[in-house]
């Protein structure tokens, strides 16, 4: 038995139908020579097979929650060696042609439905009929198993850098085909011995907490403070911030990493800020379109990894902080330096807290508080009516900077799934891979009706810095996106046939 961290189980007690708490990717995969997608369900029979070669790689895939008695705290993590393969790992074909807006809206709709919490929480689909010939690959995991960082772990143990498959070592031991049922004494026993270490944990770290606090602000140098006080201020209404149903969106794009990396050393910043920059420009493209973009700036909500180094544990271990997206700014150039100082300002107040930021805490009776909250705060429509914290959220995670394969099949792009909330309709979140810079746009569909309209502006955004950034003697380089990226001439109803990727 595992009891889950007191992070990782609030994202199960605040899940409701309209809020589901699972991450995932999406991927297009090219197809060995001589391999087609949909063929007696080749690729799905082989990613299966796999699958089943390599669950005990990642413990976490065949794992199932046992709940406390009464809820009365965190449930724990049990081993189950009789996973259900069949149910976990399902094959889809898309309806003819298979163009890249029938994927993204059939990976919406799979991102809509919650997981089964009596079974592990996980679910694979491989899907056909991509009118490119390649076959599509969409898993999604709850977020009270892993975060982003762990989802790069899970990718490493199930794909491989070479066409040809790794051999991997059989389990050491075999278990039982049935899942641990622990009794209510040896659950009670768990929960109590899990509150108790955390609160010794506390009471240890108080006066360290004390004085990390009470430094945050007083050592910070007067133009710093004002850079944190712009990404501590209320974002202004937005068509994103209100209540969300539970019927999901997703679109996705890859734009060039090293032109990303140029960018940022042309300007003297950070990769992240060249994200931030970009989905700046994308929602000011995007609002102009759809009520205007509002005088008062948008504010971001940035996860921040607490994991240290070599840390593989599959957990949450990740803080949030609000940076202010400078979207009040109309040059692209301009923006781009105001959102730098900004967001260096909220990292380095997140790193100085780093220390002291808790991902676990005791949890007795917290099942019922988060659950009732969650339900009051979405039943209640208060997303609708209070100043937005934070318009949208926008993470950037380092993937895989080789290309990975599965059963000979070289994956051509990494986009990844996330979380939209109540008051928050938009997830943005990144992941580089083998060369690109993969942008996952996940909303509530009520929120966002067509989600590929931010794609495209984002790749217009990015022309845009592109060109704006380039010295006045140099034209303006044509880059190239992979695919997901449309043009803006083209209508938000028919994008253009996807484009296989490039080995």
């Amino acid at each position: 038995m595992q009891t889950l961290s007191g992070l990782d189980g609030a994202f199960l007690h605040l899940e409701t139908p309209a809020t589901p708490m699972h991450v995932g990717s999406l991927h297009l995969f090219d197809l060995p020579r001589g391999h087609k997608a949909g063929q007696n369900g080749d690729f799905h029979a082989e990613i299966r097979h796999l699958m089943a070669k390599r669950l005990h790689l990642a413990p976490v895939l065949q794992q199932k929650l046992a709940p406390m008695p009464l809820q009365l705290a965190n449930p724990v993590w049990v081993h189950d060696d009789a996973v259900d393969l069949d149910h976990h790992i399902r094959h889809l074909t898309l309806p003819p042609p298979g163009t890249l807006t029938q994927l993204f809206d059939l990976t919406g709709q799979l991102h809509s439905e919650l997981l089964d919490r009596q079974r592990p929480l996980w679910r694979l689909y491989v899907i056909d009929g991509i009118e490119s010939g390649q076959a599509g690959y969409y898993i999604k995991v709850h977020h009270a198993v892993l975060d982003g960082q762990a989802g790069v772990l899970l990718a490493q143990a199930l794909f491989d850098v070479t066409p040809r498959p790794r051999a991997v070592p059989r389990p050491r031991s075999r278990r039982p085909a049935v899942a641990e049922q622990p009794g209510r004494l040896e659950l009670a026993a768990a929960a109590l011995k899990h509150d108790a270490a955390q609160y010794i944990k506390l009471l240890r770290h108080l006066p360290d907490v004390v004085k990390t606090l009470a430094g945050l602000f007083g050592d910070t140098p007067g133009p710093a403070k004002g850079r944190l006080a712009q990404n501590l201020s209320f974002g202004p209404r937005t068509p994103l911030n209100v209540p969300i149903t539970g019927e999901r969106g997703f679109a996705g794009l890859s734009l060039p990493l090293y032109e990303l990396k140029a960018l940022a050393a042309r300007h003297e910043a950070k990769l992240n800020d060249i994200v931030l920059a970009l989905c700046s420009g994308a929602l000011r493209r995007y609002l102009a379109h759809h009520g205007g973009v509002p005088k008062k700036p948008l504010t971001a909500a940035m996860p921040i990894s607490l994991r240290a180094a070599g840390n593989t544990d599959y957990t949450t271990q990740a803080t949030m902080t609000l940076v202010n997206l400078q979207t009040h700014i109309a040059d692209p150039v301009k923006r781009l330096l105001a959102i730098r100082d900004a967001a260096g300002a909220a990292k380095a107040l997140a790193g100085r807290a780093k220390d002291i930021l808790p991902t676990d805490y005791p949890t007795l009776f917290t099942p019922w508080v988060l659950q009732g909250l969650a339900a009051l705060y979405g039943r209640s429509g208060l997303a609708g009516s209070l100043p937005p914290l934070a318009n949208v959220v926008v993470s950037n995670v380092p993937g895989p900077q080789v290309p990975l394969y599965a059963a000979g099949a070289r994956m051509a792009t990494y986009w990844p799934l996330s979380i939209a909330e109540h008051g928050v309709g938009l997830n943005v979140t990144v992941m580089s891979y083998a060369g690109a810079l993969g942008f996952g746009f996940t909303a509530a569909r009520n929120a966002v009706p067509e989600t590929q309209q931010l794609t495209r502006a984002l790749e217009a955004a990015f022309h845009e810095l592109v060109a704006k950034s380039q010295p006045r003697s140099k034209p303006p380089s044509k880059s190239t996106v992979r695919p997901g990226a449309q043009t803006r001439s083209e209508p938000a109803s028919r994008p253009p046939a996807p484009r296989k990727a490039k080995s």
